[in-house]
């Protein structure tokens, strides 16, 4: 056998509600109109009784086969011919004819051999009324049974159509987040190499312009900007290793941040001559992602005062409170105008602290220098 798709709810309630209205306004007064009789009709009666049992065995089974509606269609010939049958009868049971897998086509069969059937009994026990009301009967089933059948056709070609279209929706987000992500990924990858290889490469060219025109000069400074020329290549050969490699970032362990940020500060200071006061306390704690961030803004603001700004001094100020992180970087450079600025690394530091729930900010005028405010959320957690 078969196994069979489970019922829905609604159908299930509408099979009990049913069979109710079967037992109570079918069977149950045809009996009672037999009651009092004896012989052939009685037990006509209690046939028709055992057949109502069958069906309800049946409709539990929700398997209407043939030889039960055949045998329906003829008990309710019988009780037709009988005292208290009738076309009443044949009314109630003609959803029975529906309720089952065989087809429209099989209902339209076996309800008309039903409404034939009482009719012929009705004639038998000479009431043309109710072989009329019979043969009617039969044909507003056939008429309401088409035209459900052909609403649920059409609800099923519908939910197939609806079915199709969300796959296809589904397919379609599923490739659109495949190319977010991918988008997503290449912007986190511009954003990694600019803020680190990029901004080493662009050190390494400074220096090496600055040892080439000390030559013969200088040989101690010389020597010093060739050291740290060696000291930025390793360390972006380095930085593309764990880029491509996808391993935790090596250049920053965890715990404080303020030792990795004064090594920072003093490789500028030594490489450019700019005076750098930076108040760093050691006490401020965050988590890694914060702490990389940091490093980065910090990276990024040098290499734009190393490009841009012609200062003569740069501050640094690193403070904790309770519900943030702080870290400003001012300049007495030249300034700029920031409406106008179109760099990729202010941008890219925007964009690196929004995903950690933080923000920037960045104060410049022409001639006054520039003030860079990065501020990190932290909730009161650390």
């Amino acid at each position: 056998m078969s196994e069979q798709t489970p019922e829905r709810p609604a159908l299930t309630a509408l099979r009990r509600w049913y069979t109710a209205a079967w037992l109570l306004l079918g069977l149950i007064p045809s009996v009672i109109a037999v009651g009092n009789d004896s012989g052939p009709a009685k037990w006509a009666s209690l046939a028709l009784v055992g057949l109502a049992l069958a069906y309800t065995a049946v409709h539990r089974a929700r398997d209407h086969t043939p030889v039960y509606l055949g045998a329906l269609a003829a008990g309710l010939g019988v009780m037709a011919a009988l005292p208290g049958g009738g076309a009443a009868l044949l009314i109630v049971a003609l959803p029975q004819f529906w309720f089952q897998p065989l087809g429209r086509r099989a209902a339209i069969v076996f309800s008309g051999g039903a409404a034939a059937a009482t009719a012929a009994g009705s004639l038998l026990r000479d009431s043309p009324g109710n072989a009329v009301a019979a043969l009617t009967g039969y044909a507003i089933s056939v008429l309401a049974g088409v035209l459900l059948h052909r609403l649920i056709a059409d609800s099923e070609s519908r939910a197939t159509a609806l079915a199709a279209e969300l796959s296809l929706a589904q397919e379609q987000l599923a490739d659109a987040h495949r190319r977010q992500g991918a988008a997503d990924e290449r912007e986190r990858m511009a954003r990694e190499i600019h803020d680190t290889l990029a901004q080493g490469f662009a050190s390494v060219i400074v220096l090496a312009e600055a040892a080439r025109a000390g030559l013969g000069g200088d040989p101690e400074r010389t020597a010093q900007q060739l050291r740290s020329i060696e000291r930025t290549a390793r360390e972006n050969f380095a930085e593309a290793r764990v880029l491509v490699g996808r391993a935790p970032h090596s250049g920053l362990t965890p715990g404080s941040v303020v030792p990795t940020l004064r090594r920072t500060l003093e490789r500028f200071a030594q490489d450019t001559g700019v005076t750098v006061e930076a108040e760093l306390p050691e006490d401020v704690d965050c988590d890694q992602q914060t702490r990389i961030a940091l490093l980065r803004c910090t990276q990024e603001s040098l290499a734009n005062v190393r490009k841009h700004a012609d200062a003569s001094t740069v501050g640094v100020v690193l403070a904790q409170f309770p519900h943030a992180i702080e870290l400003e970087i001012t300049d007495d450079g030249r300034g700029f105008v920031v409406e106008e600025s179109s760099g990729f690394g202010l941008d890219g530091m925007r964009k690196r602290l929004a995903e950690l729930d933080g923000e920037l900010t960045v104060t410049s005028s022409v001639g006054d220098g520039t003030r860079v405010l990065a501020t990190f959320h932290t909730n009161g957690q650390s």
